[in-house]
Parts: C-alpha cells; structure tokens; sequence
C-alpha cells in the first residue's frame, strides 16, 4: 500500500544554486571545461565524493574520463546530439538532446560530435553508496521528493518550484539554476513545477542513499 508523503520535516533543506556562481574547471583528463554543480559530501574531490552533479561543455572530440567505482548518467541538454564509441568493441551509441544514458564510470567512451559542440548534464554516484536517476521533465507536473538528495536544473526557459503545500516556499528558476532538496531518513515532500514560458526544459535528477520500496499500483 502506497504511503502519502508526509508533511516537510524541518530537517529538510532547500538550497537555491544560481548558474552566475558556478566556476568552470577543467575537466578530470583535462579535455574539456565543466562547472560543478553540487557534491556529497560538501568539500569532497574527485577521489572522495559519494555523488557529485556538474554540467560540462564539449567543444571537440574526445574521451571521457575514467572514474572507477562510479556509476554515471548523461544527458545533452544544448546541441544536437553526440555519439558515444566505445573503444573495447566499438561499439556506437547516439543521443539525442534530452536523450538520458547510464554507464559505468570505467567504460572507455568517446564522444563524436557529429552535428558540432554540445552541452551535457552530468550525475556521478559511487557505486554502494547511492542509486541515481535522470529524468527530463517540459510539463507542469507535481513531484513526490524522498529521503536522500535532489536536484532541479533548469535547461532552459524559466520554471516556478513550490512546494505543494499552505506555506510552502517558492523559488524561480532560469535556465543554467539548480535547487538542491536534501531530505532526512523517513521524510517525503511534494513540491510543484510549472513551466513558465514556451520551450521550457527542466532535469529532475535523484540520489536515493537507500533504496526506497513503495508497493501499490
């Protein structure tokens, strides 16, 4: 039997991260530039994170770094499409914009940009420590937040977060704006997400530290 989301705890955390104070970094292997966006826990380094959410620009072709021990999910968020070579088998895999994929962080990929540079979303999470999930989301649309971390990024357009309930807060997004939710054991929240101009584009990405079983239809 399905359980209803309780009420927000006052453990729950908002944090509200603006793309003008995000600073670009190279890339692992240095191929590229990426602006992180958040990390678990705060202060961590690419040998120490549990999960860690970043957006990169890929400007030429390239390989991806290695990141042992992690599981990775993609998404394009600006550009047509790249194709992902692996270098085992070569085998080849195109995605799309909006288009999500997850591999393993130790997959020799490669990225081809067929159609010219892009921009992805990226989430990391190291294997044992999390289960991670992107989903892009264009519709106004009310979200079940539970235990663990979330984070709402704003592709493009303008979106409105509130949370579904007599005082909840409300925050805006632009496009490159995150909202990081960070929720204790036990609790669940709603919160509403609507679109405020045509072509908006919002990814609703999850980092579950337990998985959470809910039974019902």
């Amino acid at each position: 039997m399905q359980t209803a989301p309780t009420a927000t705890s006052p453990e729950t955390h908002f944090h509200l991260i603006r793309a003008a104070d995000l600073a670009p970094v190279p890339w692992k292997n240095g191929g590229g530039i990426t602006r992180q966006i958040a990390i678990c826990p705060e202060g961590a380094t690419l040998d120490t994170f549990s999960w860690r959410i970043s957006a990169a620009v890929v400007e030429q072709a390239g390989p991806f770094s290695i990141f042992n021990g992690i599981d990775r999910f993609i998404v394009v968020t600006h550009g047509a499409s790249m194709t992902l070579v692996d270098a085992v088998d070569q085998s080849r895999r195109s995605l799309q914009q909006g288009q999500t994929f997850a591999f393993a962080g130790e997959a020799a990929l490669a990225a081809e940009l067929p159609d010219g540079p892009i921009q992805d979303f990226n989430l990391m999470v190291r294997r044992g420590q999390g289960l991670g999930e992107l989903t892009v989301r264009q519709s106004a649309q009310r979200l079940v937040l539970y235990e663990g971390s979330t984070v709402l990024h704003c592709v493009s357009g303008v979106f409105t977060i509130s949370q579904a309930s007599i005082n909840g807060r409300e925050y805006q997004l632009a496009a490159g704006d995150s909202l990081q939710a960070t929720l204790p054991a036990g609790c669940q929240t709603l919160v509403e997400i609507v679109p405020e101009q045509a072509g908006s584009s919002l990814i609703d990405a999850r980092i579950r530290h337990t998985a959470v079983v809910i039974d019902g239809d």
